[in-house]
Formats: C-alpha cells, sequence, structure tokens
C-alpha cells in the first residue's frame, strides 16, 4: 500500500481518486533544451512522497538532480546536464563535464585521478558518466497494492584490443516511499582479463550540507588522504560554513557492517530553520564496495559533501596497481552492485538513521 499525505491506500482507493496514476507520481521521459543541454534526455520520476529525481540516459543513467519537497540534497556545479559529446577526457577535461548532481558513476576500467599505467594516459574518473546508456526502458507498474517504477538501459565501454565490458542499470522506486535503489550488473564480454574500477560519487548539497551538519557513518577508523586532509583531521564528520579558499579533503574510511556485509552512510542537518531536521542516507554491502572514501569541500559556491563507496580509493589506477588492491574482470565475470538512497525528511528519521548506525559500531 502508498503512505501518501498521511493515509494509507491500496491501489482500487488510488485508482478511484485519479484519472490516471501520472496525477500522483511515476516515471516519464523528458528532452531539455537549450545551452549545452540541449537535446538530452532525462527520466523524471517521482514517488508522490515528496521524493524527485532526474535520471540521464546520456550520463549512463546517472542522477544529475534530487529534491525532497522542494528541498535539494543533491549538490551541482554549473555545468549542468552536458550533453557527452562535449566530453573532454585528458587530464582535469572530466570536471568540465561534471554536473555533480545526486549520483555520478566512475569507472568502468579506471576511477581517481589521473596518471598513466602501463603506458596507457588515463583522465580523472573514467568515461562512464559521459556515455549514453542504449535500450532504456522506462515504466511502471502495479505490483498488489504497490505501484513500483523504473528506468533500465545498458552502458557499454570498449575499445579493439582492449575491454569490452556492458553495464546493466536499474533504477526503481516505489510509490509513497522516500527510497530509490540503483541496480548495477558489470560483464566483462571482451577477449582478455581487464582492469575494473568502479566508485558511486553521490554528491550531497546544500541544505543537508551546512554549517554544523553532520557526516555520519559507522566508522572505525577514518585516514587522510594527503596533507590538506589533515588540517582539523579530528573533525572529519563536522561541516563548515562556506569557505573561500578550502582546499578538498579526502578521507578513506574503514566502515563497520553487520553479519550480511551492509552498511550505511548520510548527511544530516539538525538546525534547520524552525526546528526542522533533514539529511539523506545510503545503504549499500562493503563485500561488493569494500573502500569508501568521504570527498569534503567545504569552499564558498563549491559547497560539496561527496560519499563515495568504491572497490578502489581515488588516486588513480597506477596506484591500485602498485598497492597491488587493483581488481580485474576475467572473461565471462559479472559483478553486482546495489546501492540504496533514502530521504531523511524529519527529525524522526534522522533519530531512527543515527540510531541504526550506532547499532552497527
Amino acid at each position: 500500500m502508498a503512505l501518501l499525505y498521511g493515509k494509507k491506500y491500496t491501489k482500487q482507493e488510488l485508482l478511484d481518486r485519479v484519472g490516471d496514476i501520472s496525477q500522483i507520481g511515476g516515471a516519464k521521459q523528458i528532452r531539455l533544451a537549450g545551452g549545452t543541454h540541449d537535446g538530452v534526455e532525462a527520466v523524471e520520476f517521482r514517488t508522490g512522497s515528496g521524493l524527485y529525481f532526474l535520471a540521464v540516459p546520456g550520463r549512463g543513467l546517472d542522477i544529475t538532480f534530487a529534491e525532497h519537497d522542494g528541498r535539494p540534497f543533491a549538490w551541482r556545479s554549473g555545468a549542468g546536464e552536458v550533453t557527452p559529446g562535449l566530453f573532454e577526457e585528458p587530464g582535469l577535461g572530466w570536471l568540465r563535464n561534471f554536473p555533480g548532481g545526486l549520483v555520478t558513476t566512475c569507472g568502468l576500467t579506471y576511477a581517481g585521478a589521473p596518471c598513466e599505467d602501463n603506458g596507457e594516459k588515463l583522465g580523472l574518473h573514467g568515461r562512464f558518466s559521459n556515455t549514453a546508456a542504449s535500450n532504456v526502458w522506462v515504466d511502471g507498474e502495479w505490483d498488489g497494492d504497490d505501484y513500483r517504477m523504473w528506468a533500465v538501459g545498458k552502458v557499454r565501454e570498449s575499445s579493439l584490443f582492449g575491454e569490452n565490458l556492458l553495464l546493466r542499470r536499474k533504477i526503481s522506486a516505489t510509490l509513497g516511499e522516500n527510497t530509490f535503489v540503483i541496480e548495477d550488473s558489470v560483464t566483462n564480454e571482451g577477449a582478455r582479463r581487464v582492469p575494473h574500477m568502479i566508485l558511486y560519487h553521490i554528491n550531497g548539497g546544500w541544505p543537508a550540507v551546512d554549517a554544523g551538519s553532520l557526516f555520519v557513518a559507522p566508522t572505525r577508523s577514518a585516514t587522510p588522504r594527503d596533507a590538506d586532509a589533515e588540517v582539523d583531521k579530528e573533525h572529519y564528520y563536522l561541516n563548515d560554513p562556506p569557505t573561500y579558499g578550502f582546499k578538498e579533503r579526502c578521507y578513506y574510511h574503514d566502515m563497520a557492517a553487520d553479519k550480511d556485509g551492509f552498511t550505511y552512510a548520510g548527511l544530516i542537518n539538525k538546525n534547520m530553520p524552525g526546528g526542522e531536521q533533514f539529511g539523506f542516507c545510503i545503504k549499500y554491502n562493503v563485500n561488493e564496495l569494500p573502500a569508501f572514501t568521504q570527498w569534503k569541500m567545504n569552499g564558498a559556491r563549491e559547497y560539496v559533501v561527496g560519499l563515495e563507496p568504491a572497490n578502489c580509493r581515488v588516486e588513480g589506477r597506477a596506484k591500485e596497481r602498485e598497492r597491488g588492491t587493483l581488481q580485474f574482470l576475467k572473461i565471462g565475470e559479472t559483478r553486482h552492485y546495489k546501492i540504496e538512497i533514502t530521504v531523511l525528511a524529519n527529525a524522526e528519521e534522522v533519530g531512527a538513521f543515527e540510531e541504526r548506525v550506532r547499532s552497527q559500531m
């Protein structure tokens, strides 16, 4: 049953009250117009609970915008939904196409800092988020008294004499809920064993990120990436006001998990106007994504905190190979990844999340 406006409704009760389910929620395809995103297709999700987000097939079905009851919780850069045809791969060129957004996927054969690995020059964070999905299917249907909506697509990363990886993605949500799910599978369809790096760049923004807001996770230890992150490292979890000249700080977290490998991380603001509380959290499995980077960027006009579950760190493929932590996909091998993202819309939900995290520590 769908919980809408404080009451639960059956399928029959809802259909008796509307001409079409799209009056309440659903998933539909739209097209953006003007500027560098002219012609970019997007999928609009509305769950009826106040949760609204956009997935962009031209960017591998990444999530470029998200809000709840008009309150954004994803950070957005000035780039917006740039068409992938403008992608500049070398060096830091990826940043010109980086929309921020709630979820930007990095990979599939390399992620992290630009580097040269085995004679191959690699740019920042890989090609995935500038690769269009194919065979995109957007739909919804009733499952008993639950209405489920989804977008499905395939993203291929391939090169003759190199890799041939296929990612299958499903984004799904349920009417009346404040959660959506990303399910990915990556298969090596090529003729050789290849490196595999994947990182989910989940970017929280204001008002979930603000002065005094918190990064909350069952962290056993947080290791600064570099000298910049050594600054005030004891308060890695506490966000500063927007600060001009702030240098990004990255922390590698060792996360506690439950017996099945599931763990959580979130951003919460307990000092919203009027005494309200707001934020969001993610759930993922450390057996699938054993690494986690917190990207603390409290710079003015570049005010974002990244939650980044991954199978690698963010120093680039050469460093992973050097450490002996670089992962590979054998011919025909498939890896599965699943991430749940949930809005924490009030003090009760924020408190329940904090208690869940405490129970894992």
